[in-house]
């Protein structure tokens, strides 16, 4: 037997905060696998580099963070059907030099949200801030899922559109004021993220949304991002960027290892860092 560990890792930018080292070692303890994972800081323009990188040295997995999950596919020799319907990756296999760029970012966003939260995507309005990759599939995701609505507000109109399109009946393109009645509401941009331009940042004024809004942000870092901030001072609940981390890392994991990914020991980890 091969008894060479599994390298892995998360390729970004800024990503030495990144968590994806912590849920994955924590996921290969439980499960008994020899996996070494680590943050990657891959600049703007240099992720071909990477690429050549995970060839030459037998790297089996990349988790493909912003700014990245567009930029990597010109350099894959194949995607898989979700990656290719929302142009976007969110982590690359390399079978033997052969690189498969997949996307399990709406999928983790709904395992994430439904564990984090009271409610259910299922029969609810979502307003999704952002159109880009990981918009794009958490719109797509939330009308497979069952929503009634997906309400999509961004600063580019033909982006926005090309977004609500992935909803197609229930998809549909808003304004601000349109959040106000939804019964969640994702921030699917970087806006609070640190380390970026838009950190400290709050991307939408809450202060209108009605009491009964679920608000969301995928950043995770900062854990306690001015949009949540600002929604818990309201008084509305909030669910955190770390378990949509959590629920599209679980996929990754298993198609790395050949193992289920054992989410109790993932979500564990990350409640440990709060401890």
């Amino acid at each position: 037997m091969d008894s060479r560990p599994i390298l892995a890792g998360v390729i970004g930018w800024p990503v030495k905060h990144s968590l994806s080292p912590v849920i994955h070692t924590a996921a290969a303890t439980a499960a008994g696998i020899d996996l070494e994972y680590s943050a990657i800081a891959v600049e703007p323009g240099s992720v071909d580099a990477a690429l050549q990188a995970m060839r030459d040295e037998h790297i089996r997995g990349y988790s493909v963070t912003m700014p990245h999950k567009e930029a990597v596919i010109s350099g894959l020799d194949e995607l898989t059907v979700s990656a290719t319907a929302l142009g976007a990756v969110n982590h690359i296999t390399n079978t033997n030099g052969h690189l498969v760029g997949n996307n399990t970012d709406g999928d983790g966003f709904i395992l994430g949200f439904e564990h984090g939260s009271s409610r259910t995507i299922r029969g609810s309005t979502v307003g999704v801030i952002g159109s880009g990759g990981a918009a794009r599939a958490i719109v797509e995701a939330c009308a497979r899922h069952g929503a009634d609505g997906v309400v999509v507000v961004a600063r580019s109109a033909e982006r926005a559109h090309i977004a609500a399109s992935l909803a197609k009946d229930v998809g549909s393109v808003g304004t601000e004021d349109s959040l106000r009645s939804c019964d969640v509401v994702v921030n699917a941009t970087p806006v609070g993220m640190a380390e970026t331009p838009g950190e400290g940042e709050l991307v939408t004024d809450v202060s209108n949304f009605d009491d009964h809004t679920v608000v969301v942000d995928i950043v995770y870092n900062p854990r306690e991002t001015p949009l949540l901030a600002a929604a818990r001072e309201r008084g509305l609940e909030t669910v955190e960027g770390v378990t949509m981390l959590v629920g599209q890392a679980a996929e990754q994991f298993s198609t790395w290892t050949g193992v289920a990914a054992p989410l109790e020991a993932m979500f564990g980890a990350i409640k440990s860092l709060n401890s």
